[in-house]
């Protein structure tokens, strides 16, 4: 009997150890449009190209998220401006932080730059949605 308990509970343990050491499942972004007011993603295979209101960005990828359609991508962000780019311009890219989640085909991403944590916007996108941007001029 003291033989059969100390196993069971042996087992118990085993098992509860292997739950909490299992990595939180990932989940891959499929390929396609993104769209919603001043902001539009296409993201493709190993990448996703951002187009916002006088900016841009890219997110390396593959874009992943958790079990619950949260996101954290990393990636540039570009300011542009309008009118002609001089020869000596240097491009303003800044690394960003891209986070927020995915339910149904409805995302909700809010932009930061590294280093200075100064976020660029929330935008609220809808899958298969082509988005409303403009573009400096």
């Amino acid at each position: 009997m003291l033989l059969r308990n100390v196993v069971v509970t042996g087992s118990l343990v085993l098992l509860l150890v292997s739950f909490s050491s299992a990595k939180p499942r990932k989940n891959r972004m499929g390929n396609g449009l993104w769209g919603g007011e001043h902001i539009r993603i296409n993201v493709s295979a190993n990448s996703a190209m951002i187009e916002y209101d006088c900016a841009q960005g890219t997110i390396a990828g593959p874009l992943l998220m958790d079990s619950k359609g949260r996101f954290i991508w990393h990636g540039t962000h570009l300011r542009e401006h309008g009118g002609p780019i001089r020869s000596d311009e240097t491009a303003n890219r800044s690394p960003a932080v891209y986070t927020g989640y995915i339910r149904g085909g409805k995302m909700k991403l809010t932009v930061k730059l590294k280093g200075t944590n100064q976020t660029m916007g929330t935008f609220s996108l809808m899958q298969g949605a082509e988005g409303k941007v403009f573009k400096c001029r």
